[in-house]
Order: C-alpha cells, then structure tokens, then sequence
C-alpha cells in the first residue's frame, strides 16, 4: 500500500446546534487498505460517515468545516448519489435490497443492462427490453469476486442472512468506478461462520485494490483483517495505529477512558444486600439479531441501580429484550423466588417488571397518538387501570378522567416540555418524548425497571434530567433499576454494580470507580480484570 491516498479527510468539524459531535478529525485510506474505524456509540462515527455520502442531514443542519479528498483531489460530496457517482460504496448492516427480486435484479438496480428490440427501433429506448443475459453475467462477476457460488437468478426472498449482506457487497462492486467501500457493522447479524466469509471477503476486495472503511465495535475483528487503526472518542481522534502495534485491551480503554465526575447521590433509607436478590438470571439465551446473548447469569439486589455495558453486538441489548418477551429467549428468570416464563410480555409485566426500549419510536411510543394515553396504555392493557368498573375487563371503557389526570400529574412530576396531555407524542422534543417512555414505565410501578439506551438520541441537557429521573425513582420509591447503556460515562455516574457483557456472557462485574483499564479489559473479553464485586 503506497502512493496517493484513496480517501483523505482533513480537519472534519461537525456541530448540530450549538453541539460540536466531529472536532477536526483527520483520516486517511490507500488502496488495498482495511481501515478500521472503532469507538462508542455516540463517538461521532456515523455523523463521519454522513459528511462523507453527503446525507441531507449534514446540509440541512449547516454543512460541515473541512475537506474530502479523493485520489488526491478535493470534492464537494453534498448527495448519496454524488458519492456514489464517485466511486464511494455503503455497505450497511440493516439490508437495502426488494426480496421480491432476485439477486441480479437487486444487484443491477437502477443500472439495468438493455438491448434493442423491434418495438424499440421504432419509438426509442424507453421500449428496450432488459438484456437478462448480460445482466446475469454482471452478477455473476460481482459475485464471483465474493468466492460464492449461488445461483444468480435466485430471489433474494429466502436467503440466509450472511448471504444478503453478500449481494449488498456484490452490488456496490458491480459499480466499475468503485474504488472505496464503507463497511457498516456488516457482522452485526451475522453468525460466526457468515463473519468469517465476510471478513475473507473483504481481504479478497483489499488484495484486488479497492480501499476499505471497516466500523465495528468488535475488536477481534478489527486484529483480524485491519492494516491501520483510527479510534474516535466524543468526536475526535484520540488514537491512530497500525494493527501491528494494536492490542485490543489498549483500544477498549482508548475507546471508553474519559473523566468521570460522579456526583453525590440521594441516600438510600437502606443500602442494597448481597442476599436480598429481587431477580436471578441463569444461562439465560435471547436469539436478538445483533446482540444475541448466549448464556448469562446475573443476580441483582433489590433496591440497586445496576448497569449493563458492553461493545455494540455482543448482546447487552438482548438482555432486556428476551427477559421482557420481544425476542425468543430460553433459560430461567427467576423473580423474588418465583419463575418468570420467557416470551411473554404480559407475563413479565404482571410480574412487576417494567421496560423502557431502546427503540423508542419503533417501540417505546405511538407516535401519532396522544401524550395521555402513551403514558396510561400499557398499565391499561397489563393491569387493568385506568378502565371504569364492569364484570369482563375486555368490555370496560377508559377512564378518560383517571387517564387525564395521572398525565397532568406525570407531566408535572417528569417535567414534560408539552402543549397539555393531548398532545400528539410526534410533536415533542426527543428528550421529551424519552420522558413519556419513562413515565409509561413508571405508571406500572414496577419492582423492577429495565431500561435500554435511556439517553440515546438526546441533547445533553436532557441526559442529565433523564438520568436524575431515574436516581429519584430509586431513591423515592426504591425501585431497582437495570440500566443497559453504550455510554460508560453515565453507567459510572449512577450505578452501584456495573456488569460488562462480552458476546452475549457475563464478563464480570465493576465498581463504577475502577480504572479506565479495567472496564477496558472485559470489554475485550480478557479476564484479568483487577478489581470485580460480585
């Protein structure tokens, strides 16, 4: 690898109203090169990426301070498809492809190869016909290049997932100018088998040339297959190596090492026992895309704020999600002694568990409905409040008085920016619509509260008041609370205990105040941790 730098960025500087995400941020590709591009969520990678496929919503907040170079010259990359145009592929881990088509279809999309007809001589080529042939051999260069050998004509409808993101990847190389290919956590959900032909391919790609921008969270694949390393910490490069120099515990703790001012919380009327355990989790297993968890056990103490850390896809996430019934999940919950079954939420509601999702408009909100009734449905469907007196639950109508007023006093309590109760959840801040998700969860005054990604998403200023929500909750009403976070940061700032989670086991347990190397150490999954609490 030598000579002029396929992809070079120079002092990337990016702020969204008054907050600075990218602070000038250099980076460099050669050709043939696997670049790793590594750091938290929220570290800035994904705005990085934005600046560089010229996403609208990099122009439409101000645009950005800096320059792109490509092959050494300078460009103004303001849309996907200029990007495209210029030889930048995006790979991503959610699919972009039509399962009704097959994969050639999907893989020459808006680049259909046609051929003259007679009804086209006479009224032109909008008439041309699709030259299949050609096409099929198109496919099957692009997917020749990957090493597979699946039928090209097959419809994408069907196929395993490893071999979707494959035609994702044969797509971009059919391109003939491409020269640099984004990888976006491709692994992400994929099986381990399907990761390895994955990450042969992209050193196949890299022997042939093409630059390769690698951003994953998981650190043996970065020791794998990258040549260099740049690591992104709250918007900035706080790191660049080369893989030989790499060791994975040393970019865990460059990744997550951050001064941490942990504030003075409330008294508790009595601090959390080790034998006072409110939930148990054994070999519990929740098959979650992308974060699958593969046997975990976990007690957790009544009364604690407990958090759960970890890297991006090695199953933090999964947790939560199994335990509450969205995703299938065996193994064994137990709660206060008694059996919670798995894959039903009701269930696990009625058994005094409450969950804040990490998805929050996909999951957590009806956005098109009122503020009121987002706050007191799900009480309304598991528990029966809010309902008028009637002999059959199903058959009684809403207390739209009961439902009114708890809004109003929840409003008042979370500090809800709002018009009034009735208006639509759509229309409020992203923090405020966080607060709705914490007020829905609270109104089942639940024993037990899981919450996943409580701050994703939202400005600083509301972080905070999202993450004093959650300690008053505790303090007040002695509420345990399962906090599973990708800021460490904030973890360290609340919780008593904080349990690192590395592919889909329990690495050990924290203290929030251990060393930065620490943390660093189980996130890589190495078990030499010095100081662990059970």
């Amino acid at each position: 690898m030598s000579g002029v730098n396929v992809l070079e960025l120079r002092g990337i500087t990016k702020s969204y109203f008054g907050t600075t995400v990218l602070k000038n941020v250099d980076l460099s590709v050669q050709p043939g090169e696997i670049h790793a591009l590594v750091g938290e969520n929220g570290a800035g990678k994904s705005t990085l990426m934005n600046v560089l496929f010229g996403m609208p919503v990099i122009q439409e907040t101000g645009g950005f301070e800096g320059e792109i170079l490509l092959g050494g010259e300078r460009v103004t990359i303001t849309s996907p498809r200029q990007a495209m145009d210029l030889g930048i592929g995006m790979v991503h881990q959610e699919f972009m492809l039509l399962p009704a088509f097959t994969i050639t279809e999907n893989i020459k999309l808006n680049r259909e190869i046609t051929r003259q007809n007679p009804v086209s001589r006479l009224f032109g080529p909008p008439f041309e016909t699709l030259d299949e042939k050609a096409m099929r051999a198109h496919a099957r260069e692009a997917l020749g290049k990957l090493g597979l050998t699946i039928d090209e004509w097959a419809p994408v409808a069907g196929l395993p997932v490893g071999y979707m993101q494959f035609v994702e990847i044969a797509r971009e190389l059919d391109k003939k100018n491409a020269r640099l290919l984004v990888f976006d956590e491709p692994t992400a959900v994929l099986t381990e088998s399907e990761a390895e032909l994955l990450l042969d391919a992209m050193k196949r790609l890299a022997a042939e040339g093409i630059a390769i921008l690698f951003i994953t969270h998981r650190l043996d694949e970065v020791m794998a297959v990258s040549h260099n390393i740049t690591i992104l910490r709250d918007g900035e490069v706080v790191a660049r190596m080369p893989r030989s120099e790499a060791q994975v515990e040393r970019i865990a703790q460059l990744m997550v090492g951050r001064k941490v001012v942990r504030a003075e919380l409330p008294p508790r009327r009595s601090e959390p026992k080790e034998s006072d355990v409110v939930l148990e989790l054994e070999d519990l297993r929740v098959e979650m895309p992308g974060e699958r968890v593969k046997g975990l056990s976990l007690k957790v103490r009544r009364g604690e704020i407990l958090g759960i850390g970890g890297l991006g896809g090695h199953g933090k996430l999964g947790i939560a999600n199994g335990v509450m019934g969205l995703y299938p999940a065996t193994g064994r919950v137990v709660k206060d002694g008694v059996p919670v079954a798995l894959g039903d939420s009701r269930k696990a509601l009625r058994a005094g568990m409450g969950f804040v999702s990490e998805d929050r408009r996909g999951v957590g909100l009806l956005l098109d409905e009122s503020l009121e009734l987002n706050i007191a449905l799900t009480a309304m469907q598991a528990q029966d409040k809010f309902l008028h007196p009637g002999p059959l639950a199903p058959l009684r109508l809403a207390n739209r008085k009961a439902i009114r007023a708890h809004a109003l006093k929840m409003i008042e309590e979370l500090d809800i920016r709002c018009t009034g109760p009735a208006q639509l959840v759509r229309r409020l801040s992203g923090g405020n619509q966080q607060k709705v998700c914490l007020a829905r969860a609270f109104t089942l005054q639940p024993e037990v509260l899981w919450v996943s990604e409580p701050t994703r998403g939202i400005d600083v200023g509301a972080k905070q008041l999202v993450l004093d929500l959650l300690v008053k909750f505790n303090r007040d009403h002695g509420m345990t609370i399962i906090m599973t976070s990708s800021e460490l940061a904030e973890l360290r700032k609340i919780c008593d205990r904080i349990a690192i989670v590395y592919e889909g086991k329990l690495a050990g347990i924290l203290p929030p105040d251990a060393p930065d190397v620490d943390f660093g150490l189980m996130m890589a999954g190495k078990a030499g941790a010095r100081k662990e609490v059970s």
